[in-house]
């Protein structure tokens, strides 16, 4: 069994920043709908609450598109009562709420099989020193996260590690201290969604984070996109970093790796549908590429140590 395409649905909505708007507003239905006519499509990842609502109203209309659902992404920073922080807010009740947001994303899971949320804790942390009690915060953080994972233990919970953005520095910010995290958490079903461009923006080599969380038991989902390791610029596959994109996909596939593959790509040029065709079509290319530089030349290149030959072989094997 071979890995399984998810889209990330706010891909195919709005999408801007400070100065520009580059996509268009679209409904939950109509980007539920273009997903459906995307080649290469198995599932999609909503978003909790913002796509299906507090109460669940839009289920209905997810289930009447047919898509499977490879998570549900619980949206733990966009609404204001989460400014001072979700799991970590000082607030308890605030706390509370968080917890209670996971808890409705766990049984929205199961109502699609899924059985996985995916939690960015991206408003968790702090931007300057003397801004918040860490002690605390780690306390809160590890208690919210038992409490979610004990809730459902045939759920999984995935946390997607990022360093920066919402916060100057979030509390979970590498695949390290995530692992950490989910072992003083204690249970089995917490675990991690490794997502690329997150690794490269922490300065880590993916394939060698992989390995850890694989190595842990505890590598749950898989985002791919690109950036320039300095910001989350969601950009496509393989667009920068071609080489560690490439490493991470063999290693993905050598680990017998046959869960979901979800795609957080943004484009400012063309459509988002487009965006994520293209980005299905490289994907295939690459392990395309990998087959035809083989196993074992890729031992080989390894046993050299000698990374000009290395880059040369490699490089070959594009022409």
């Amino acid at each position: 069994m071979g890995t399984k395409n998810s889209i990330l649905l706010g891909t195919l909505g709005k999408y801007s920043d400070r100065f520009h708007t580059y996509q268009p507003e679209k409904s939950f239905s109509e980007r539920l709908d273009i997903a459906k006519s995307i080649p290469r499509t198995d599932g999609v990842e909503p978003v909790y609450p913002q796509d299906l609502g507090h109460e669940g109203q839009n289920i209905e209309i997810l289930k009447q598109s047919g898509h499977d659902v490879s998570a549900i992404n619980v949206n733990l920073k966009g609404e204001d009562l989460f400014r001072a922080g979700s799991f970590t807010n000082p607030d308890s009740s605030i706390r509370k709420k968080s917890i209670d947001y996971m808890k409705k994303a766990i049984d929205i899971s199961t109502e699609f099989d899924a059985n996985m949320i995916s939690v960015c804790p991206l408003i968790d942390g702090s931007d300057h020193p003397f801004h918040v009690d860490h002690m605390k915060q780690w306390h809160w953080a590890i208690e919210a996260f038992q409490e979610v994972a004990n809730y459902n233990a045939d759920v999984k919970i995935s946390i997607e590690y990022k360093a920066y953005e919402v916060r100057n520095r979030i509390i979970l910010p590498s695949m390290g201290k995530t692992l950490h995290f989910c072992d003083r958490v204690g249970s089995e079903n917490i675990g991690v969604t490794m997502d690329l461009g997150h690794s490269l923006m922490e300065q880590e080599s993916p394939t060698a984070e992989m390995a850890a969380a694989h190595d842990a038991g505890r590598l749950f989902y898989i985002h791919f996109n690109d950036n320039n390791r300095q910001a989350d610029w969601d950009m496509p596959v393989g667009s920068v970093n071609l080489w560690e994109t490439l490493e991470a996909i063999h290693f993905m596939d050598k680990i017998g790796y046959d869960g979901w593959i979800a795609y957080d790509v943004f484009t400012r040029a063309g459509t988002g549908s487009m965006a994520i065709s293209h980005t299905f079509e490289t994907m295939e290319d690459l392990r395309s590429l990998i087959a035809k530089i083989g196993d074992e030349k890729i031992q080989e290149l390894r046993e050299s140590g000698d990374s000009a030959y290395v880059s040369k072989e490699l490089i070959k094997h594009l022409l």
